[in-house]
C-alpha cells in the first residue's frame, strides 16, 4: 500500500510502501470490539463500595414493640428501608480485569489500523525533528494535515531528538501525543486521524509486523 508522505510544512515529500499485514489486513470487528471493552474495564479502579447492613453504625434496639402501634413491625433502624440503613445489592470492591492473549490484541490493532487505513485517515509524516519547542508551528502543522478534528500523533520515543515535538505537542487542543510503542485501539477509536511520523512506523512493524 503505496501512501503519500508529507512534512510539517504539509508538503509531499515522497512516498513510502505501507505493510499490507498491519494497514491491509482482514478486519475482525469482533475482536476489535473484545479488545476495546477489555481495555475500557482494565481501566476501573474497582474501588466503589457501600455500607452494608452488617456495616452501619446503629441499631441494637427495636424501634418500636412489635403490636399495637398500628405500623409495620421493624427489628432495627439500620435496615435498608431507613435512612442512613445498610444498602442491600450495592456495589463493592471488586477486581474488573479482564484477560486476552497478545497475539489476539495485536490482530485487534491491525483491524483497527486498517480500518483507519482504508478511510484515509492515516497521515504519514517524514523527519519530525524540532530543534526547539514551538506550539504555534506545530498546531498549524497539525491542522494542515489532518484539518479540526480529533487527532492522534504517535511519537518514536522520549529522546532528545523527539523532546521539540513533545514539548511543542503535548498541550495542543483535540491533539493526543501519544508513544508508538504504547498504540492502542481506545484511542485509535476516539481519534478521526493518525498522525504516524516514519520513525513510528518503525516502531509499530517492530511488534506488529
Amino acid at each position: 500500500m503505496i501512501v503519500d508522505v508529507y512534512n510539517l510544512q504539509g508538503e509531499k515529500t515522497g512516498t513510502v510502501d505501507l505493510p499490507e499485514s498491519i494497514f491491509a489486513a482482514k478486519i475482525n470487528v469482533d475482536l476489535m470490539h473484545q479488545a476495546y471493552t477489555r481495555q475500557m474495564a482494565n481501566a476501573r479502579l474497582g474501588t466503589h463500595s457501600t455500607k452494608r447492613r452488617g456495616e452501619v453504625a446503629g441499631g441494637g434496639r427495636k424501634p418500636w414493640k412489635q403490636k399495637g402501634t398500628g405500623r409495620a413491625r421493624q427489628g432495627s433502624m439500620i435496615s435498608a428501608q431507613f435512612v442512613g440503613g445498610g444498602r442491600i445489592h450495592t456495589p463493592k470492591p471488586r477486581d474488573y480485569t479482564q484477560a486476552m492473549p497478545q497475539k489476539m490484541r495485536q490482530a485487534a490493532l491491525r483491524s483497527a489500523l486498517t480500518v483507519k487505513a482504508s478511510q484515509q485517515a492515516v497521515v504519514m509524516l517524514g523527519d519530525v525533528s524540532m530543534e526547539a519547542p514551538k506550539t504555534a508551528e506545530m498546531a498549524k502543522a497539525v491542522k494542515t494535515l489532518a484539518g479540526e478534528g480529533r487527532v492522534l500523533f504517535l511519537v518514536p520515543d522520549k529522546s532528545e531528538k523527539f523532546a521539540g515535538v513533545v514539548k511543542s505537542a503535548r498541550n495542543l487542543a483535540n491533539t493526543q501525543l501519544l508513544m508508538a510503542n504504547y498504540l492502542n485501539i481506545r484511542d485509535l477509536f476516539r481519534s478521526e486521524k493518525v498522525i504516524i511520523p516514519l520513525a513510528s512506523l518503525e516502531v509499530i512493524k517492530s511488534y506488529l509486523g
